[in-house]
């Protein structure tokens, strides 16, 4: 089985900067899409971002479009999540996600098969 390996969370002050990763592991695992979650105490899980193999499209939430850049390295099976201009709301547990196949909507948590354990980013104001 396929495990996913997220980290790069901690606490930062408002307006600041941090780089998640997300590893997964075995050399011939190769997910069409990665994307990253989140989920803040009491709300459900929300989409962020995602991306296609090579970098061919990506999508971002329009609440963190313009602040965050998702890419990855396909070669080594890696995504990553530059998070700028951090704001007290983006504060939740963030979620790597990877999918094997072709989906049509990106956007929900059940497009995924792989998930991370998650990392904890808190933004203090």
């Amino acid at each position: 089985q396929a495990q996913l390996v997220d980290s790069g969370g901690g606490l930062v002050q408002a307006g600041g900067s941090l780089r998640l990763s997300c590893s997964a592991s075995g050399r011939t695992f190769s997910p069409y899409i990665m994307g990253w979650f989140r989920q803040a105490p009491g709300k459900e899980r929300e989409f962020v971002a995602a991306i296609k193999r090579s970098g061919s499209s990506t999508y971002y939430a329009d609440s963190v479009k313009g602040r965050f850049t998702i890419s990855r390295d396909d070669a080594k099976n890696t995504v990553f999540l530059q998070m700028n201009g951090l704001k007290p709301e983006d504060t939740a547990s963030y979620y790597c996600a990877a999918r094997l196949t072709p989906v049509a909507i990106p956007t929900t948590p059940s497009a995924y098969a792989y998930w991370g354990q998650g990392t904890q980013v808190t933004v203090s104001s």
